[in-house]
C-alpha cells in the first residue's frame, strides 16, 4: 500500500488510480476546492504525506498550484500530456495503470503495509454503524479528527490509512460523548 494519500481531481481519476495502486485518495472536485477538502489534505500531509496528481493540462496545474500554496512539502506526480489522452479528452482517468504507477514512483511514494487497527466491529461496538445516531457521531468524529465524513465502511478504512491510534480515536469520541452530555442539561 502506498503511504502517502493521493489528491486528484475527480471521481474518474479515482477509479484509475485504485486500479493502479492501494491508496488513500481525496478528490478535489476541480477547481471549486473548498476549505473542508483543503483541511483534509492537510490533514493527510501531516500524518501521511500527499502526492498530488492531477490532469496535464491547465486546470490541472492551475490546481496543483493552488493546493501547493496552502499545503508546503507535498509531492508531486506527473503523467504526460500523450499518457493521459484518449478520443480528445485528457485526464488521469485516461492513464494506464502502468502510467499512474510510474508517476507516482517518480515522486518517490512510501510504501507501507497495510494498516488493519481498526475494523467494521469496532464502528458497531463503538455506535459508528448500525446505531440511530451513528451517522451524527461518524460527522462529528470526522471532524475532530480531520479525516472529513463517510459512510461506516469508509470511516474504517480512513482511521486506517490516515494512522490514527486507537488512544487518539477513543479520546476524540469522549469529547463527542462529553459534549452530548452538556447539550442534555
Amino acid at each position: 500500500m502506498i503511504k502517502e494519500v493521493i489528491v486528484v481531481e475527480g471521481r474518474d481519476d479515482i477509479t484509475a488510480v485504485k486500479r493502479a495502486v492501494d491508496a488513500e485518495i481525496i478528490a478535489v472536485g476541480g477547481f471549486g476546492i473548498n476549505a473542508k477538502v483543503i483541511e483534509r489534505i492537510k490533514e493527510a500531509q501531516k500524518r501521511q504525506g500527499v502526492i498530488v496528481l492531477t490532469d496535464p493540462d491547465f486546470a490541472g496545474e492551475k490546481i496543483r498550484k493552488i493546493i501547493s500554496k496552502r499545503i508546503p512539502g507535498i509531492k508531486h506526480a506527473y503523467i504526460s500530456k500523450s499518457e493521459g489522452l484518449k478520443d480528445g479528452d485528457i485526464g488521469v482517468e485516461n492513464a494506464s495503470s502502468e502510467s499512474i504507477k510510474n508517476a507516482l514512483n517518480a515522486a518517490k511514494c512510501e510504501v507501507k503495509e497495510k494498516r488493519e487497527e481498526f475494523s467494521t466491529k469496532d464502528m458497531i461496538f463503538f455506535g459508528l454503524s448500525g446505531d440511530c445516531k451513528a451517522k451524527y457521531k461518524r460527522d462529528k468524529l470526522g471532524k475532530l479528527l480531520r479525516i472529513g465524513y463517510c459512510n461506516s465502511r469508509q470511516f474504517v478504512t480512513r482511521l486506517n490509512n490516515y494512522g490514527i491510534k486507537k488512544e487518539e480515536f477513543i479520546k476524540a469520541l469522549q469529547c463527542i460523548d462529553k459534549e452530548n452530555e452538556y447539550g442534555k442539561e
